[in-house]
């Protein structure tokens, strides 16, 4: 407990630092306000058929292995959860998947088109994960969520709770430790009504943790059909069997009528389309803390799936171009600014050779995969991060911050929403002392500058040397790490 006289040094203290800080400074409070979760920059995989390369592209096949550029590449990335499933989920059996690979049948790829070999299944999508150190888990076959077009694939509780045993009771423990009960439940008009999914949570969540207590689940709780949103009554009726509540974010429509966020009209106004991009940031943050507010504490919240999504569906180019870079990065603070809540969250899919809404974009076999530029900045910010989440007391217009802490030092992830005016500040800790520090920034000169093969690297972060002043250019993506001590 803190006593009286700690607190009225502490209000002293900050009350110092207010003065002297100029009026465009980055006033930071130190005091620790939540763990940042480990999963909260993870990443998302699902066979995406005829419609996306994505994990076929992702195998060597003359190797009979992951594509040694895309290891490399998802290890740099370092996500720190890496989920499989999606709609896929709905028609995937998880016996297929697993045994000797030539004799694992094919299946039909019925949301995404074509078929799928099985080549990847549950014991090489987990070697990857090991491999990039990221935790693996699963969103189970859940009844197909209620969809009868999958009927004959269905998997049921028991199914579910096989795999787990599977997964951990053996004698070398593959240890998945998360599961996701549905994906996407609440969407459409063939799939379960609220009351359904609430009721199949329960069961599936009893029958697997019978076989494993130690697992954390991940609950269903978006809105559908014109309902609000399902967490209130799941987290009422099935809270006790659930660790996690997930929505998606994703679907973003441009709300002015005569967008340019469609197609190649953006190139003709970027300026405009910088706007727009923030704009449906700004909508990001409206859906997570309506989550926030319907959900109580302690439950966690969970972004599983979320990624910017323009017309032409998933394929539209601005998402090559550091354009889109408001949007992930502003996405990304709000996250990890709502992280006493929101415990794992991702801002792309995960990889493809067509969707451009992803992390990692796999060229032809002969060439090397790259970062897209959410890539980059999901990398950026969760290799230059605190343990704890910290407030932003003050910042001049235009800096959007997530700030947070460790022993000795405070890191702030900063994006400069101004498109065409760089940002002059200052910084200043409450209580303590900058001793130095360092930026790692992304500030391409033109923001219309792109990433393909043939330039990887366009967007590796610079690092440079700061004390207590910075400027941050215009449309730039930075962190910074400053050192401190008691002052």
């Amino acid at each position: 407990m803190i006593g009286r006289r700690d607190l009225l040094k502490g209000i002293a203290a900050a009350q110092t630092v207010a003065r002297a800080a100029p009026p465009n400074a980055i006033v930071i409070d130190p005091t620790p306000r939540f763990e940042i979760s480990p999963l909260l920059y993870m990443q998302f995989m699902e066979p995406l058929g005829t419609t996306d390369g994505s994990v076929e592209a992702s195998w060597d096949y003359d190797k009979d292995d992951w594509r040694a550029d895309f290891v490399d590449v998802v290890r740099d990335l370092a996500p720190g959860a890496i989920r499989f499933g999606g709609l896929f989920s709905r028609y995937y059996r998880w016996r297929e998947g697993v045994g000797p690979p030539d004799r694992r049948p094919w299946m039909r790829n019925y949301v995404w088109g074509g078929k799928e070999t099985n080549r990847v299944g549950m014991h090489e999508f987990v070697d990857l994960c090991r491999r990039v150190g990221a935790e693996p888990f699963y969103c189970v076959n859940f009844l197909s969520d209620g969809d009868p077009r999958f009927r004959s694939r269905t998997g049921d509780a028991r199914e579910a709770a096989d795999w787990v045993s599977y997964a951990n009771d053996r004698p070398d423990p593959l240890n998945l430790k998360i599961w996701q009960l549905g994906n996407e439940t609440s969407y459409g008009g063939n799939t379960f009504t609220k009351d359904e999914a609430i009721a199949h949570t329960i069961e599936f969540a009893k029958a697997m943790k019978e076989r494993d207590p130690s697992i954390r689940l991940i609950g269903w709780g978006d809105r559908g059909r014109g309902s609000g949103l399902w967490a209130p009554d799941l987290v009422q009726r099935a809270g006790g069997y659930l660790d996690f509540v997930a929505i998606h974010m994703m679907g973003q429509s441009p709300k002015r009528p005569n967008t340019v966020l469609k197609g190649l009209a953006y190139q003709r106004e970027p300026e405009r389309a910088w706007e727009e991009l923030i704009e449906l940031s700004n909508a990001v943050e409206a859906r997570v803390t309506e989550l926030e507010q319907a959900v109580a504490a302690p439950m966690g919240l969970a972004i599983t799936e979320g990624h910017l999504s323009l017309s032409p569906h998933n394929t539209n180019p601005i998402l090559y171009e550091w354009l889109s870079s408001v949007y992930h990065a502003r996405s990304l603070n709000i996250y990890q600014r709502h992280g006493a809540r929101v415990k794992i969250a991702t801002a792309a899919d995960f990889q493809g050779n067509r969707w451009t809404n992803t992390a990692v974009m796999l060229p032809t076999p002969s060439g090397k995969s790259f970062l897209m530029p959410v890539g980059s900045i999901a990398r950026l910010f969760k290799r230059h991060n605190g343990k704890h989440g910290v407030d932003v007391r003050s910042a001049p217009s235009g800096l959007d911050i997530a700030a947070s802490r460790s022993e000795g030092k405070i890191c702030l992830h900063v994006a400069n929403t101004e498109y065409r005016r760089a940002v002059e500040t200052s910084f200043a800790v409450e209580g303590m002392r900058v001793t130095g520090g360092r930026v790692f920034e992304i500030a391409p000169d033109d923001l219309r500058t792109y990433v393909n093969q043939d330039q990887r690297e366009v967007f590796k972060a610079r690092e440079a040397a700061c004390s207590t002043s910075w400027r941050f250019p215009a449309g730039s993506v930075s962190t910074v790490e400053l050192d401190v001590e008691a002052g």
